[in-house]
């Protein structure tokens, strides 16, 4: 169901208000052209209601004639911000970027943060951006979590469907996603959830298997029957099954680039305003995923860079698979056990009943 403008200016104000949003300050908005219409109007009407100074930046899409989808994370690499040193300079002057037309895994970006801007991502569908407004509570969750994530030094992660995987931690951070950039410098994605990092380089080794149900992105597609993923040494070395299985290994050889077959982030979801069940009531182009790659209790995994986390990594291929019913342990103590995560807060009663059934 569609929202109203009056709820999208109240939802961006609350976003910018946690993250300390102040008379005076620059908020520069930057667009694309696949930026919502509705999402943009009330973003500049919320910034420019609580005092800002506010910009608009519109730059043109690149790498059409290189990805296979018209998904922005399909072809990772060269963004709009490329080469345009006017752009850059414009960001990073500003206070805040809310970018409206998803600038990630590039250089640039890291550049502006440095400067100390804040860069809030927000490109979901305004009634998804309206049903996760972030909260401080939910700051409180991922923080926590993000401390645990830090500490350890080894993660294995268990399902009944027979994965059963070892990643080695350690060489690089813990990252949280909450939903809004509340520190100088700080990236973060409205909305969002969930905690991250990125196994040791080398450091992964073990079996991955998708089920039923399971989720591939930026394919945005449930996986229909088992696809079991090999990896050794942090690379995929082997994806067998069926048709699932032959689509994803024919998308990742398109690439052309061995880094697309590395181990890049894995954590786990916190959002219990997420849904699984989301990603199939759209159409694949109105949304990139953000319910699957955060809805509590989830596995996420992924292929591809980590020049996110300041690795050397980089590669245009990035692959997220939200996994179900896993069993996620740090250092042998269990975080997330088959899909419910074990801090204390609790998801819905039917979910908890669907996850028993079917264990």
């Amino acid at each position: 169901m569609s929202v109203s403008d009056y709820d999208l200016t109240r939802a961006w104000q609350q976003v910018l208000a946690l993250s300390k949003l102040e008379p005076g300050q620059t908020v520069t908005v930057l667009t694309g052209a696949a930026t919502h219409p509705q999402t943009l109007r009330t973003a500049l009407v919320a910034a420019a209601s609580m005092g800002a100074i506010v910009n608009r930046l519109d730059l043109p899409p690149v790498n059409g004639d290189k990805a296979l989808s018209r998904d922005a994370l399909a072809y990772l690499g060269t963004t709009p911000l490329t080469g345009n040193a006017a752009a850059i300079a414009a960001l990073k002057a500003s206070d805040l970027v809310l970018d409206l037309m998803t600038l990630l895994f590039s250089p640039e970006q890291h550049d502006i943060l440095s400067a100390g801007t804040r860069i809030l991502l927000a490109v979901e569908p305004p009634e998804v951006l309206v049903r996760m407004v972030p909260t401080a509570a939910d700051r409180a969750r991922v923080k926590a979590a993000t401390a645990r994530l830090a500490r350890a030094r080894r993660m294995q992660v268990v399902s009944d469907a027979g994965t059963d995987l070892c990643c080695r931690l350690g060489e690089f951070p813990a990252i949280s996603e909450y939903g809004f950039v509340d520190e100088a410098g700080r990236w973060d994605h409205w909305p969002s959830g969930f905690v991250l990092t990125w196994p040791d380089e080398g450091g992964t080794d073990g079996t991955i298997v998708l089920d039923r149900g399971d989720i591939l992105l930026p394919m945005k597609s449930y996986v229909q029957a088992p696809i079991r993923v090999t990896v050794e040494a942090g690379y995929v070395t082997a994806i067998e099954g069926g048709l699932d299985a032959e689509l994803l290994a024919d998308y990742m050889a398109s690439f052309n680039d061995p880094e697309a077959y590395a181990m890049s982030h894995v954590g786990w979801g916190l959002q219990p305003r997420a849904s699984w069940a989301a990603l199939a009531m759209y159409d694949r182009e109105a949304t990139i995923g953000m319910d699957a790659r955060a809805y509590e209790g989830n596995f996420l995994c992924s292929f591809g860079p980590n020049n996110e986390a300041g690795g050397s990594r980089t590669t245009a291929c990035h692959i997220d698979i939200p996994m179900r019913r896993c069993t996620v342990s740090l250092d042998g103590e269990p975080v997330v056990v088959r899909g419910q995560v074990m801090d204390g807060h609790h998801a819905p009663v039917a979910t908890r009943f669907k996850e028993k059934r079917h264990a």
